[in-house]
């Protein structure tokens, strides 16, 4: 993948004081901790976009079809979950 050409980032003085101090602390370049901060935050960014697009989908199918579960039988599966159990999520139903 090609690399961008170096980009310049403007930080007011005290979050670039931090950054330094963040930086000194670690024994890590500030330049490394941005480059690691941005990588965080687009991967967030990407699932919460995910996120976004499965409940769009999910809502979509059901206004077609009416097949849903309910809130207690997510609940129990969730519960079991917890429990260490290797259980199927419930069929949706009408």
């Amino acid at each position: 993948m090609p690399m961008l050409p170096a980009a310049s980032l403007k930080l007011d003085a005290e979050t670039e004081s931090r950054l330094l101090r963040l930086a000194e602390t670690r024994h890590r370049s500030a330049d490394l901790l941005m480059r690691e901060a941005i990588e965080q935050y687009i991967e967030r960014a990407e699932r919460r976009e995910q996120l976004r697009q499965d409940a769009f989908v999910a809502w979509t199918e059901y206004q077609a079809t009416g097949q849903h579960v309910t809130g207690e039988e997510a609940d129990a599966w969730l519960a079991r979950l917890e429990a260490g159990e290797d259980v199927k999520p419930p069929s949706p139903h009408d």
